[in-house]
């Protein structure tokens, strides 16, 4: 029974802290937080970054925005002198790989060297395209097509899983096996509704599908809590037990569009009934609607 309360304890400690470093900090720096193993996460205005840190460099999940990387890098100058040598984008947004130059020679990076950075194949398609208008410098390098791509790094095996048509068709989680800790992208962010880009592959069922190869991978510790930590692309730590949470969310509203589309509701009807209402306190109401014409569309092929 002792060691029940005091793992609760430490659970409720983690939390607090995480809560701190997300809601303390000023708008404009860069939040810190040891998660467990070799990883940290960082929170910033663009969304978290995950970062391991070792002996061999700094790997990092996303980059940020360019205007936000002198102060990310700074961050990740407290925790290693080392400079980053791996890059993951999760996705073609400028938020993600917006500082895929500028961060790793900010970290110190020999400018005779390239940093190696992984995302999906889809990414870097999207990222060439004219219209993008997205310099080279921010490609990937090293990119994959097949369902996971693993290398090891800090004596860690990283293991890079495509999340195929979920927000978007090139999104990406990445799995530190021996810290136990996943980064997923904007797939999970705990507080917001999903932001499902139908118009680059996003589909409703592809995030349902990516939220429970989550719960696939994620082991909780005691009475569902802790074990695997989970870093969203926005939002919290969280752990397998909140991400069933979210999961059942998505699945409920999916199921509830789902049931007006078979009633032949056009998409305005379907607005005006609230599919979220009873979630809207919980998650960011403002979102609300484009969320329910994200499912609306993906579940009715209309553009």
């Amino acid at each position: 029974m002792q060691r029940n309360c005091c793992a609760l304890i430490a659970l409720a400690a983690l939390a607090a802290i995480c809560a701190c470093a997300q809601s303390s900090a000023p708008a404009d720096e860069i939040g810190v937080l040891k998660v467990q193993g070799n990883v940290y996460m960082l929170v910033t205005p663009a969304g978290n970054i995950a970062a391991q840190v070792g002996d061999d460099g700094i790997l990092v999940v996303n980059t940020g925005t360019e205007a936000l990387a002198p102060r990310i890098a700074a961050a990740l100058k407290k925790l290693s002198g080392k400079p980053i040598l791996w890059v993951v984008n999760t996705n073609a947004s400028p938020d993600s790989l917006g500082a895929n130059e500028l961060l790793p020679r900010l970290s110190g990076l020999n400018p005779r060297q390239q940093p190696r950075i992984v995302a999906h194949q889809n990414v870097l398609n999207r990222v060439t395209q004219k219209q993008a208008q997205i310099r080279e410098a921010l490609w990937p390098n090293d990119e994959y097509s097949k369902p996971m791509k693993d290398f090891s790094f800090n004596g860690e095996a990283v293991e890079v899983y495509h999340a195929a048509a979920a927000d978007t068709d090139g999104d990406s989680m990445v799995h530190f096996r021996r810290s136990d800790v996943l980064a997923t992208g904007d797939v999970f962010t705990p507080g917001l509704y999903p932001a499902i880009h139908v118009d680059q592959g996003g589909t409703i069922q592809g995030l349902i599908d990516s939220l429970n190869q989550i719960l696939r991978i994620t082991v909780p510790l005691k009475y569902e809590e802790a074990g695997t930590y989970v870093i969203p692309g926005r939002g919290r730590l969280c752990d397998e037990a909140d991400v069933v949470e979210y999961r059942n969310m998505v699945t409920i509203v999916r199921d509830r569009v789902r049931d007006l589309i078979g009633k032949d509701k056009t998409l305005d009807q379907v607005k005006a009934a609230r599919p979220t209402r009873d979630y809207d306190t919980q998650y960011d109401s403002k979102s609300a609607d484009a969320f329910v014409e994200a499912i609306y569309k993906s579940l009715t092929g209309k553009k």
